[in-house]
């Protein structure tokens, strides 16, 4: 996959066959585009493309009201895309002064002028350029004048998917990991650096890793315990984690997940530990005896071994 980054990175590409997005997440509505635009660049002879935006148009519009976290950082995004055998990304800048681009003036010195788009393939719903003026309606109409072709993804098809970023958020925000990946195609993760915390789960017997996760845009799902895959330097490591609610445990509007590695001893302070949640064990509960809280630890332990195929 050619990355294009910002808009003096523009250039005609052979045959492009685009379709545009934010694509948070890569899931599996996403994946059905990018394999339509794969399809139809390969009848074609051509190659296909996606223009994204970063930051979120939502973050930059409503800075201090979008409520918004994210499924997938700038770098799992292009790595999921990669994997998904896209071959052009173009990542636009999106600011203000974009924001105030015209639907026309997009498809002209962006679309046209800057990629040379022979065809162009959206989503029934929509819409681009200033005050979301932009439609598939218009982008027919300016089709003729600039040599390109426009294909809608019917509703029907878009609905049979029945997916979105918006539900897969939701999902994750109640800690229904399951149905996230059901809606994903893949389990949802994160990464984070291995920070120093309390050592509580040390002298309980079960130390953790705490991770301070680095985009602080990234979604992290609801507080609770949680059975997990964890990938450390070239190992894949099964683990339990716990994320507590802000301001409880940690610093308010802080969230730092807790994981504990099964048959695994060394320092990792410091490293990059991503993450794979498989499935939420209980949501988390305040014990005032340490003996309970030693108890139900070694329950979630076991559970968790469970669902992870580990000999209990």
């Amino acid at each position: 996959m050619e990355l294009h980054e910002g808009f003096s990175a523009l250039r005609p590409i052979p045959g492009a066959v685009v379709t545009i997005g934010t694509f948070d997440g890569v899931h599996l509505g996403h994946r059905s585009i990018l394999q339509r635009i794969r399809s139809l660049a390969k009848e074609r002879n051509g190659e296909s493309v996606l223009v994204t935006f970063e930051p979120h148009p939502r973050m930059v519009l409503f800075p201090d009201d979008h409520g918004l976290k994210l499924l997938s950082t700038p770098e799992e995004k292009r790595a999921r895309l990669q994997a998904e055998g896209l071959d052009h990304l173009v990542v636009l800048p999106f600011t203000h002064a974009f924001s105030r681009v015209t639907g026309m003036e997009f498809v002209r010195d962006v679309l046209v002028n800057g990629l040379g788009a022979k065809l162009l393939v959206i989503g029934y719903d929509h819409h681009f350029g200033r005050n979301r003026e932009g439609s598939f309606e218009q982008l027919r109409a300016y089709g003729p004048s600039y040599g390109f072709e426009v294909e809608e993804i019917p509703a029907q098809d878009v609905d049979a998917v029945a997916v979105s970023s918006s539900k897969i958020r939701a999902a994750l925000d109640v800690g229904a990991v399951d149905k996230a990946r059901n809606l994903l195609g893949y389990y949802y993760g994160f990464s984070g650096t291995v920070v120093h915390g309390k050592a509580l789960g040390r002298t309980l017997g079960f130390p953790t890793a705490n991770l301070q996760v680095g985009n602080a845009n990234k979604l992290i799902p609801a507080s609770g315990v949680y059975a997990v895959k964890a990938f450390l330097r070239k190992m894949e490591l099964n683990g339990v984690m716990h994320i507590g609610k802000p301001g409880e445990t940690q610093a308010p509007g802080e969230v730092k997940p807790e994981v504990h590695l099964f048959d695994f001893s060394d320092s990792c302070y410091g490293e990059t530990l991503r993450i794979e949640c498989i499935a939420r064990l209980r949501e988390d509960r305040h014990y005032n005896a340490i003996e309970a809280l030693v108890t139900q630890m070694h329950a979630d332990a076991k559970q968790a071994k469970a669902l992870l195929g580990m000999e209990v």
